[in-house]
C-alpha cells in the first residue's frame, strides 16, 4: 500500500483543510542545475507547498542527477527558513535499474528532502513497489507520475482503463497520483474521474454504475492516496478544482505558475491566495460553481 497515505502526509507537513498546491518546472528539458533550482525556489517562496521534475528530468547530460538534488535541495532549505512552512521538491528518482532508483532515493534522504517521485508505468510495479517499501521505511513520500498511462488507457477496444492502473497503484504503493484534471488539457469525464478519484482516497466506495464503479469497494485500513491535478490548468480553474477535488488533493500548476507575467514567484502568490480564497468561499457556502470567477477577481 501507499507508503504514507494522507492522514501522515498533512501531519508530516502540517498542512490542514486546503488542496496542496504543486508546480511543475518548466522549461521540461534544458536548465541547468543551477538555474533548475532558482526556479523550484522562486515557486516555493511565492507560497506553493511542492514544485516537481518533469517526468523526462532524470539525469541529462545539461543537468546530472546530483546536481539538480543538490541545487534543489538548497532552494528547500532556503524557501523553509524563510517562509516557516514545510516545502518539498518530487525529485525523480526513475532510472534504468531499480537498484540505480534506491541510489538516488538514498541521496535524497541523506540530504533531507521530504519526497520523490517515479513514473510508476515506465519504471514497473515491481520496481514501484521496492521503491514505496524503500520510502516508508526511511519516512519519503512517495509521488507518481502515471507517464504511458496513455498507450494502455486510450484505447477503447482493448488495455485498461486508468481506474484500474490507479487501484493497482494503491495496492503497489505511493503517496500521490495524477488523476486528470476534468478542465486542463488532460482527460476526464467528470463523474468518471470522480469516481476514480474517490477509490484512490476513500476506505469504503460503493457501487455506482454511473462513475465507473462496477462493484462495492471496500479498501480495509489501507490508507489513502491524494489525487493530483495536473496539466493544462491555471489560475481561473481554481474555482473548479476546489468544487471537483475537496481538500484532500494537490493542484499542480506548471505553465500555470511560471508562465505569470511578472515572473515565477508572483504567479506563486497568485495560485495561493486563489486556493486559499476559494477554500473560504466554499467554507462561508458560497457556490463556486456559480460564483467562482467573481471570488477569484475579489481575492
Amino acid at each position: 500500500g501507499p507508503p504514507h497515505g494522507i492522514q501522515v502526509e498533512r501531519d508530516k507537513l502540517n498542512k490542514y483543510g486546503r488542496p496542496l498546491l504543486g508546480c511543475t518546472i518548466k522549461p521540461k528539458l534544458g536548465l541547468s542545475a543551477k538555474n533548475y533550482g532558482r526556479a523550484v525556489y522562486e515557486c516555493l517562496r511565492g507560497g506553493l507547498d511542492f514544485t516537481k521534475d518533469d517526468e523526462n528530468v532524470n539525469s541529462q547530460p545539461f543537468m546530472r542527477w546530483r546536481d539538480r538534488f543538490l541545487f534543489v535541495a538548497e532552494a528547500i532549505y532556503k524557501s523553509q527558513s524563510e517562509t516557516g512552512e514545510i516545502k518539498g521538491h518530487y525529485l525523480n528518482a526513475t532510472a534504468g535499474t531499480s537498484e540505480e532508483m534506491l541510489k538516488r532515493a538514498q541521496f535524497a534522504r541523506e540530504l533531507g528532502m521530504p519526497i520523490i517521485m517515479h513514473d510508476y508505468l515506465t519504471g514497473g510495479f515491481t520496481a514501484n513497489t521496492s521503491l514505496a517499501h524503500y520510502a516508508r521505511d526511511n519516512g519519503l513520500l512517495l509521488h507518481i507520475h502515471r507517464a504511458m498511462h496513455a498507450v494502455i488507457d486510450r484505447q477503447k477496444n482493448h488495455g485498461m482503463h486508468f481506474r484500474v492502473l490507479a487501484k493497482a497503484l494503491r495496492l503497489s504503493g505511493g503517496d500521490h497520483i495524477h488523476a486528470g484534471t476534468v478542465v486542463g488539457k488532460l482527460e476526464g469525464e467528470r463523474q468518471v474521474t470522480l469516481g476514480f478519484v474517490d477509490l484512490l482516497r476513500d476506505d469504503y466506495i460503493e457501487k455506482d454504475r454511473s462513475r465507473g464503479i462496477y462493484f462495492t469497494q471496500d479498501w480495509v485500513s489501507l490508507p489513502g492516496i491524494l489525487p493530483v491535478a495536473s496539466g493544462g490548468i491555471h489560475v481561473w480553474h481554481m474555482p473548479a478544482l476546489t468544487e471537483i477535488f475537496g481538500d484532500d488533493s494537490v493542484l499542480q500548476f506548471g505553465g500555470g505558475t511560471l508562465g505569470h507575467p511578472w515572473g515565477n514567484a508572483p504567479g506563486a502568490v497568485a495560485n495561493r491566495v486563489a486556493v486559499e480564497a476559494c477554500v473560504q468561499a466554499r467554507n462561508e457556502g458560497r457556490d463556486l460553481a456559480r460564483e467562482g470567477n467573481e471570488i477569484i477577481r475579489e481575492a
